[in-house]
């Protein structure tokens, strides 16, 4: 007994163009978020959530661009990692946390003052 071919339903020709974009993965979205606000939360963007670590001390100058340097770091590290296997939105999401973050670091070491004269 053979397998009936299944042609009969398919239209001839290329299938149509997706209309809809796929949404990103949630997680993967939460994470790029997650690390672009705790490096914008560093560099002075605080807001409800971030307002205790700046009570608790977190949010200090030194420690503030450390911290928005690791983040930015990570992210960097995500998007090399991640290279070709994200759709076209998490891409999009990821590289715009990227190069505001970066943008965002240099300009604040660009107005810091010279420390050692």
């Amino acid at each position: 007994m053979s397998i009936p071919e299944l042609k009969s339903w398919r239209t001839p020709g290329p299938p149509p163009p997706r209309t809809l974009t796929p949404m990103p993965h949630p997680e993967f979205v939460g994470l790029v978020n997650s690390l672009q606000a705790t490096a914008e939360a560093a560099l002075g963007d605080l807001n409800a959530a971030t307002a205790s670590a700046a009570r608790d001390g977190l949010l200090q100058e030194g420690r503030a661009r450390q911290t928005a340097e690791r983040s930015l770091k990570l992210l960097t590290m995500l998007a090399e990692k991640t290279r070709g296997n994200l759709d076209f939105a998490e891409a999009d999401l990821l590289t715009e946390a990227v190069s505001s973050l970066r943008e965002r670091l240099n300009t604040s070491s660009h107005n810091a003052s010279p420390q050692d004269n």
